[in-house]
């Protein structure tokens, strides 16, 4: 479906793809209490304008649909993600956590002059982390000592700090990454290369960074990003973008209490197809392939990082 050639005035990016509204119902039963950990909201643009700073104009993608989506594939909540074309305004982010009945936790974006009193408004909204994107193609890079001063603010919060990079920045980054003092949680693994040897030395490289740094997660999400191969059935096989499930895999295996999962609705920036949300939770047994992984994956690990100062029941369906 076509969302509109217009979202409250802003001309979506030439050749943007939007977010399929067809999903199928998943076979797999989500574990009660299971939360999406990466998500997005997008405007609506005529009341959450798009900043002027942006690298895309999205379609938009509503915090009506995001919960609807969540109800249909079976997930308790969401950890709602600022959207880059939301630069560090969080109000449509703000806006969502508090529509969500407390169903929702959010990661901010936030800029150095943040003042203490902004921070305990997003706190008070549900938002636990704040985002850090390296990709460069999606924002400016920001020098690193002016994270240092924000991660020093939010530390006190008990916040924790996301980074999204791709995996040819992890060598210049790895130092600073291996710096910062709070919880931090690495996007989509940190977007290895898929037609390359999970065993080889690129993939190496963010295993170490994992194994030397106890403070650090990551989503093994969005292989919808990573994947060469597509949604389609290989081998026999019926089950999608079976060339990242040996990545994640190896991943959910060696750090079974550090890893998250996400749809990554509305998917923002693909280029050459929209996932099926339902195809993607179906795809989770192939890379956390027990109960008691799944489990981790998709209700401890995310309850202790972002309902850890709440009742934990609160919620639950």
């Amino acid at each position: 479906m076509t969302h509109g050639d217009t979202t409250g005035g802003f001309t979506k990016t030439d050749g943007w793809l939007d977010w399929y509204d067809g999903p199928s119902t998943p076979t797999f039963r989500l574990p009660a209490g299971a939360i999406d950990t990466h998500c997005h909201v997008f405007g609506p643009g005529a009341e959450f304008p798009y900043a002027p700073e942006r690298k895309y104009t999205p379609c938009d993608a509503s915090a009506d649909q995001l919960f609807a989506l969540r109800d249909q594939l079976g997930f308790d909540r969401n950890v709602i993600v600022q959207a880059t074309c939301h630069g560090a305004d969080n109000s449509a982010l703000v806006d969502a956590l508090r529509r969500s009945d407390g169903r929702a936790r959010g990661v901010a974006t936030v800029r150095r002059d943040v003042t203490d009193e902004e921070l305990a408004e997003l706190h008070a909204a549900g938002v636990r982390g704040v985002r850090f994107n390296f990709v460069k193609r999606l924002v400016d890079r920001v020098p690193t000592d002016s994270l240092d001063d924000i991660v020093a603010r939010i530390a006190p919060l008990g916040w924790h700090v996301v980074i999204y990079f791709e995996a040819d920045d992890l060598p210049e980054l790895y130092d600073f990454f291996s710096g910062i003092p709070t919880d931090v949680v690495v996007d989509h693994m940190g977007r290895p290369d898929v037609t390359k040897d999970p065993e080889g030395p690129e993939f190496a490289l963010f295993l170490r960074f994992l194994r030397e740094n106890p403070n650090v997660w990551t989503k093994v999400s969005c292989p919808e990003r990573l994947s060469a191969t597509g949604p389609r059935a290989l081998d026999g096989e019926q089950h999608a973008y079976t060339d990242v499930v040996p990545f994640a895999r190896r991943v959910v295996e060696e750090f079974p209490d550090r890893v998250l999962w996400g749809t990554d609705w509305p998917h923002p920036n693909l280029k050459d197809h929209m996932p099926d949300d339902g195809l993607l939770v179906d795809s989770i047994p192939q890379i956390a392939t027990t109960p008691a992984l799944q489990r981790k994956l998709l209700v401890d690990n995310p309850r202790r990082l972002y309902w850890a100062d709440s009742d934990t029941t609160e919620g639950e369906r």
